[in-house]
Parts: C-alpha cells; structure tokens; sequence
C-alpha cells in the first residue's frame, strides 16, 4: 500500500473505528497483524485506496471466520518466536518493515510491528537480536 496521491478524502473517524476493530481481532488472528499495521499507517489522513483495502480485510474475516487461535488452560510452556522483515518495502519512503510474533505454547503472548526510522534500524532495532538471543 502507498500513499494515494488523488486524496478523496473519507471520514478518518469511521477509519480509525475500522483499524481499531482489526487491531482488536489480531490477538486470535495473527495473520491480519502485518496488513492490519500497514493500514493503521494512515490514520491522520485517510483516502479512499486506504478506506478499499481495510474494506477488503473485512471481506477475508468473513471468508475465514472460523480461523483464528483458540486458548485453552492445559497448553504447553515453550516459547516460539518468528520475525520477519521487509527490506525496503514502503514504496512512499524506501524505509524497511519489521515484524515479530512471540508464542508461550500455542498463546501468542506479544507481536511488534515496526517501520525502521534509517536503513541501519533493520540491523540493530526492532527486537531482532532479542529474538536471537531468546531462539539460542
């Protein structure tokens, strides 16, 4: 997603109600973290590209509404940890994405999504080494 330069304009109050909802959803959907992230980048000012494509991820929840994590009490206690990055990737500013999601068993217990300040915040930011550190 990119900057729309036509700017219609739409309602940022209804936007940010949308994303918020999403954002509520990627406790038991992790798969909608990323997208999700991306979207929430345009909530000062949102255009109707930004409004269509949040319009989209409603359309796959209702494609895949029994997806999604279910927590039950007697789940194991191993920690998992995925990360992943997106070399410069914003078509707006050539700035890298960063991700990670940390499981306790079958629980996603944190998620962090990042768009790198400098090309060198890929390198030493965004909790890479800590996933490193707690992978070993």
């Amino acid at each position: 997603m990119d900057e729309d330069l036509q700017r219609t304009l739409v309602d940022a109050t209804l936007y940010r109600g949308m994303i918020g909802s999403l954002m509520y959803l990627t406790s038991s959907r992790p798969d909608l973290i990323y997208v999700v992230c991306l979207c929430a980048r345009y909530q000062a000012k949102p255009t109707k590209k930004h409004l269509n494509a949040v319009k989209w991820i409603f359309l796959y929840l209702k494609g895949t509404i029994n997806m999604g994590l279910w927590y039950s009490k007697d789940t194991g206690m191993s920690l998992i940890a995925y990360a992943d990055a997106d070399h410069a990737g914003c078509q707006d500013t050539r700035r890298s994405t960063l991700g990670s999601a940390q499981f306790l068993g079958d629980k996603l217990v944190s998620w962090s999504p990042k768009k790198a300040k400098e090309l060198c915040d890929l390198k030493y930011r965004g909790g890479i080494y800590f996933l490193i550190w707690v992978l070993r």
